[in-house]
């Protein structure tokens, strides 16, 4: 890979991280269609009805619905080939219905790890690790 390569894959990681900042569900599924690849396999904790590209908007459609104020603060970032890896911090205030938990007001401070695997300067596939347990335990959801 070279490092024209690597540096286009970085910037198409930071379009998407940065659209996903915006609280805007229009502007993260416009972001998706321009750097993620329709057929993108997508391995999440995250249940889904649906596949590819269209999985990964569901995903952010529901965490935005949920937590409008939802931030990703990248902690780490790192370029190695062909893959972009990530150590997030999530935060946001729970506004709607998430996993059938109703709005609870509570804020969330959670952790997650994603993988991005790029080809053409597209992302064609994601492994993420999201600290669940500690999500669903400030919501009230599972005891401490």
């Amino acid at each position: 890979m070279t490092m024209k390569e690597k540096a286009r894959n970085l910037a198409a990681f930071e379009r998407f991280h940065d659209a996903t900042n915006t609280g805007s569900v229009q502007l993260v599924e416009r972001t998706i269609d321009e750097v993620v690849d329709p057929e993108v396999v997508f391995h999440s904790p995250v249940p889904m009805d649906t596949t590819g590209a269209r999985a990964l908007k569901q995903v952010w459609t529901v965490l935005l619905r949920a937590f409008p104020d939802l931030r990703v603060e990248a902690e780490d970032v790192l370029a190695d080939g062909d893959r972009v890896v990530c150590r997030n911090t999530v935060t946001g205030t729970h506004q709607g219905e998430f996993r059938g938990i109703p709005a609870t007001g509570k804020t969330v401070s959670y952790r997650e790890i994603f993988i991005f695997r790029f080809a053409g300067g597209r992302i064609v596939e994601i492994w993420g690790v999201v600290d669940v347990l500690t999500q669903l335990r400030q919501l009230g959801a599972l005891a401490a």
